[in-house]
């Protein structure tokens, strides 16, 4: 133990790898392979049913554009990202990288070259964190599904496996996520796991670890639902831009500037990250309506950053149809999303508030009266269409406790 009581080292060095993790707050996540060209979805082999001798050609027809890369580490930056996560390979096996332990890669096929090192340097560039996706479970490997019950099997395709971690975590210098996938068919002790996770870690000595090669390590991994984790774990929501992870043109159900917003700051009151995926088109182009959608999120972070990044503080809060808070110590910021018109009325906050303002904005007046606040003096249309955050300094513990039911004697609420 160290001098922190019940502090581990091991969970001294985990915080420590982790400290740039939680300040971090939102990255880019992208799914880009073979199945970009189909453009129906990156499970598209396995939905489909389609055969390794149709599928495999497609890994001579992908001509990915040169430059694309840069292109969403620029826009990753101006949208206020800080770090990005790419597919080095993802379930259909093919290998955006070199790799000696297979020809199924971009090099020695129709992109003719190595995309992730055109991803990792492209990240450098813009001075965003370099985070690796690498699905364990493979389509096209002879193993990949007979490892379940041979052994011998087993033995070689868990071999292949490590042997590509261990180059991913060798050639392309520092790292600083390793976010794997799906599992199947093996578990923990199957994979071996625990000897891989410890390589990578000889590797790459500050880089964290997602919890999806079956072990808990570093941080956990809420795929299309913002949930955070139990006792203070750090945790990462994975979300999509429409209901597809790789590009697919037929899906059309697009989140807006005003969605991701939301997410933001749901993930920032959990003390989480958004990592929000695109798909990029075969060529390498980021889908419509993606950018502009970036462009936004970044102009409003911009303005108000320091209510997303900065305030993660833990605080227990209920819905309302207006918007929801994010604390950072004394201080409350609600995000109001559905503008009131010049009044604004929260109920169930227990805590004193002191004094309220519109961030970058006017002071407004507080009325407070049990456990109901008005805010007046707002401006009848909101400064900022998407989310307008306020400004509260309050004295006391935060939370806000509503119940389902709600019972008037004369002007008294129930409390």
């Amino acid at each position: 133990m160290n001098d922190q009581v019940g502090i581990t080292p091991e969970e001294e060095d985990r915080q420590r790898r982790l400290a740039w993790f939680r300040a971090a707050r939102f990255g880019m996540f992208i799914h880009w392979g073979l199945y970009s060209q189909l453009g129906r979805h990156e499970w598209v082999m396995n939905r489909e049913r389609i055969p390794l001798s149709e599928y495999e050609p497609l890994a001579d027809t992908w001509k990915p554009r040169p430059g694309c890369i840069r292109e969403w580490a620029r826009l990753a930056r101006r949208a206020g990202m800080r770090y990005m996560v790419m597919t080095t390979k993802h379930h259909e096996g093919f290998c955006l990288f070199n790799s000696s332990l297979t020809d199924y890669c971009a090099p020695k096929h129709g992109p003719g070259r190595d995309l992730v090192a055109e991803y990792v340097e492209a990240a450098r560039a813009e001075g965003l964190r370099v985070g690796f996706y690498y699905s364990m479970m493979d389509w096209h490997h002879p193993d990949g599904a007979a490892c379940k019950t041979d052994e011998a099997a087993r033995r070689r395709f868990v071999d292949y496996i490590h042997g590509q971690v261990r180059e991913l975590c060798t050639n392309y210098g520092k790292l600083d996520i390793m976010w794997y996938d799906v599992s199947w068919p093996l578990d923990a002790e199957g994979w071996e796991s625990a000897r891989m996770n410890a390589m990578v870690r000889s590797l790459q000595p500050d880089i964290i670890i997602n919890n999806r090669s079956q072990l808990p390590e570093d941080f956990g991994t809420p795929e299309q639902h913002i949930t955070p984790e139990k006792g203070g774990r750090m945790w990462e929501a994975c979300m999509t831009f429409n209901e597809s992870w790789g590009y697919t043109p037929i899906d059309r159900k697009w989140k807006t500037t005003w969605d991701v917003l939301a997410m933001l700051r749901q993930c920032a009151a959990g003390g989480g990250n958004l990592l929000l995926n695109i798909g990029p088109t075969p060529a390498g182009d980021v889908p419509s309506p993606c950018g502009q959608v970036l462009e936004e999120v970044g102009e409003w972070l911009g303005k108000y950053g320091d209510t997303i990044y900065d305030a993660t503080d833990p605080m227990q809060q209920e819905w309302l149809i207006t918007g929801a808070f994010t604390r950072k110590g004394d201080k409350l910021y609600f995000h109001c999303n559905r503008w009131p018109g010049t009044e604004l009325a929260i109920g169930g906050l227990v805590c004193k508030v002191l004094s309220a303002r519109i961030v970058g904005g006017p002071e407004l007046s507080v009325e407070q009266v049990r456990d109901r606040l008005v805010l007046r003096g707002l401006p009848a249309e909101a400064p900022d269409a998407n989310c307008v955050p306020i400004e509260m300094t309050f004295t006391g513990e935060p939370r806000q406790v509503l119940g389902a039911g709600y019972v008037l004697i004369g002007d008294d609420p129930w409390r």
